[in-house]
């Protein structure tokens, strides 16, 4: 499938990279993104061959969140529209969240409003030493969306995310990383690679186990410990009857590295 304002690429390796491609407004989101990037998503998502999933941004931004140029997005004159739950904002997280394989947001640049939510709603965060991080909403006399008040405290906390919301205040890669909001910090020079080889030691990992720990992950902060105990074992009962748990055994009495073959 083409896109419009989205680049789709595969390396053989089982990573999957969507680059968002509005290069010339930093990424931000109009009508057609909207619609296109869970639509991508979705699409390598239920690809077998795809193991890891990188989102991140052309040009010298991740994403600037909404394009306040073309107001289309905001638009409530249509009755579907007012009576949408979830919103596109909405649709990106539950897409992210629905993906039960890693997904890295590689934020190259500036993530500002729902770009630093698309960010927030991947597994793992790699940032460029160049990038900030923003949720800017009070800037322009917004509250969040995009999932930003329900990751954001459970990424740093509630005391941090209401700096960070109520200052709507940038924030550099370091603090990123000194907060929890970045899992790594990468040099802004040789960023595509950096991210390239780290999605691809990911991808070389066991599919199952990791479709079952994002499981695990995802209910945790929300559940009771006992509920949480029984899936834990379910789960590992699962892993444990798969080829790729006979394969990993198996490599380690052999002392090699185990080839996982999803099944």
């Amino acid at each position: 499938m083409s896109y419009e304002h989205l680049q789709v690429a595969t390396d053989g390796a089982g990573v999957g990279v969507l680059t968002l491609d509005r290069p010339e407004r930093l990424n931000a989101v109009n009508p057609r993104l909207a619609e296109e990037l869970p639509a991508a998503l979705a699409s390598l998502a239920a690809d077998d061959e795809i193991r890891v999933v990188v989102i991140t941004g052309a040009g010298r931004g991740f994403c600037a969140g909404l394009d306040l140029q073309d107001p289309a997005l905001l638009d409530q004159s249509r009755r579907a529209g007012r009576l949408d739950a979830f919103g596109w904002v909405g649709r990106w997280v539950l897409e992210m969240a629905a993906c039960e394989k890693p997904v890295i947001a590689a934020v190259n640049g500036p993530a500002a409003g729902a770009g630093f939510g698309l960010a927030l709603a991947a597994d793992l965060r790699l940032v460029s030493s160049a990038a900030t991080m923003t949720a800017g909403y009070v800037r322009i006399g917004l509250s969040p969306d995009a999932g930003v008040s329900y990751h954001l405290p459970r990424l740093i906390g509630l005391g941090p995310a209401s700096d960070l919301l109520l200052t709507g205040r940038d924030v550099p890669a370091d603090e990123a990383l000194r907060l929890g909001l970045a899992t790594a910090v990468l040099p802004a020079e040789g960023f595509a690679d950096a991210v390239a080889a780290y999605a691809t030691r990911l991808a070389a990992g066991p599919p199952v186990a990791f479709a079952l720990t994002k499981r695990l992950l995802r209910q945790s902060l929300d559940t009771t410990l006992h509920a949480q105990l029984r899936d834990e074992l379910t789960h590992v009962k699962t892993s444990f009857a798969t080829a790729d748990a006979r394969e990993a055994m198996q490599a380690f009495v052999e002392k090699r590295r185990p080839v996982y073959r999803g099944h």
